[in-house]
Parts: structure tokens; C-alpha cells; sequence
């Protein structure tokens, strides 16, 4: 169980999907243009709050964290880091767009050496993980959604399925709040 916390509890700080760029009165961008889009609004700073769910539904307990992303190759390439300093935690980020799959991947790796993998469309806010084995021998997906995108802030759940996808368990919310413009 403490595994799967400290792993949960990176994860938190280290994924997400990325969120749409803001609504206006434009008509929305072509598929591939959305995909820039939400990689052009992740790059800064954010703190984050993290709300780890219990199976109960509660919530267990809250950490504070911080999100810092950049450009590695403008408008293809994302690279971040997450730390969570009351768990002396942190996780590297790479988010890129595959135009020819219209996808956006995500992938993060902390200092447990395990790399997940978060896929999706890129006109969707979800990224899912594949069915990945665990070390006690069971299998695990992971899949987050952002809701409630400003500009400067949003929102993000995180869901566990440990039965291949047919059922989903809440793991944790996170609130996503700028610190600087990118």
C-alpha cells in the first residue's frame, strides 16, 4: 500500500492531461491545431494541491506541489518536472503531440525508475495509461482527466482501474493555479 501511495502521490504531481486552449467566439481550431494549443497553455509555473481519495470517498490527505514546464522544441516538445517537498518527491515530464496519430502523449518517470506512459486524442483533456503490472503481480491503469480550465487554472482527477478498464476508482483531485504567464 505504501508503494502504491508513493507511486499515486508522483503521479499526481506528474501527470495530467493537458488542457484546451480558452473558449472564445473563434470557431475552435482544426484537431492539430488544438494539440499546440494545450501544450502552449501548460508551459509555466503552477501550483498544485493534491486531494488523496480514500476508498471511502474522502479525502485522506493534501499536499502542496508545483508544476514547471518549457519548451524542448516549440509547438512539438514539453519538458517538466513536479515536486511534491513534504514527500521529498519529484517526477520529469515529457508531453509531445504525434500529429500523423493525432495524439498527445505524456510520459513521467520518478526516482522509482517506473516510466508510465499517459495517451490520448488530442481533442480530448484524457490521457490513459496502458494496463501496466505492478510489483506485487497485479495490473493497473491510471486515467486522468482535466475539467474546469481557465486560463490560469484548472482542474484534474486522477482514476485507478485495477481490473483492465471496466472499473474506475477515484485516486485523487488536484487544483492547478498559474504562478506566472509562460
Amino acid at each position: 500500500m505504501r508503494l502504491l501511495f508513493r507511486t499515486a502521490a508522483a503521479l499526481a504531481m506528474a501527470t495530467a492531461s493537458l488542457p484546451l486552449a480558452a473558449q472564445s467566439a473563434a470557431p475552435p481550431p482544426e484537431p492539430a491545431e488544438q494539440a499546440v494549443e494545450q501544450l502552449r497553455h501548460v508551459v509555466g509555473l503552477w501550483n498544485v494541491e493534491t486531494d488523496f481519495i480514500g476508498p471511502d470517498g474522502a479525502v485522506q490527505r493534501t499536499f502542496a506541489g508545483q508544476y514547471r514546464f518549457g519548451w524542448v522544441v516549440r509547438d512539438r516538445v514539453v519538458s517538466g518536472m513536479s515536486t511534491i517537498p513534504e514527500l521529498n518527491q519529484s517526477a520529469a515530464i515529457l508531453f509531445f503531440v504525434r500529429p500523423n496519430r493525432s495524439e498527445i502523449e505524456m510520459a513521467s518517470v520518478a526516482a522509482d525508475g517506473h516510466l508510465w506512459r499517459m495517451i490520448g486524442p488530442d481533442t480530448s483533456e484524457t490521457r490513459t495509461t496502458p494496463n501496466t503490472p505492478m510489483a506485487d503481480g497485479t495490473t493497473m491503469m491510471l486515467r486522468f482527466t482535466r475539467y474546469a480550465v481557465e486560463p490560469d487554472r484548472f482542474q484534474s482527477r486522477m482514476e485507478i482501474s485495477r481490473d483492465g478498464g471496466t472499473t474506475w476508482e477515484l485516486g485523487n483531485e488536484q487544483r492547478f493555479v498559474r504562478v506566472d504567464e509562460g
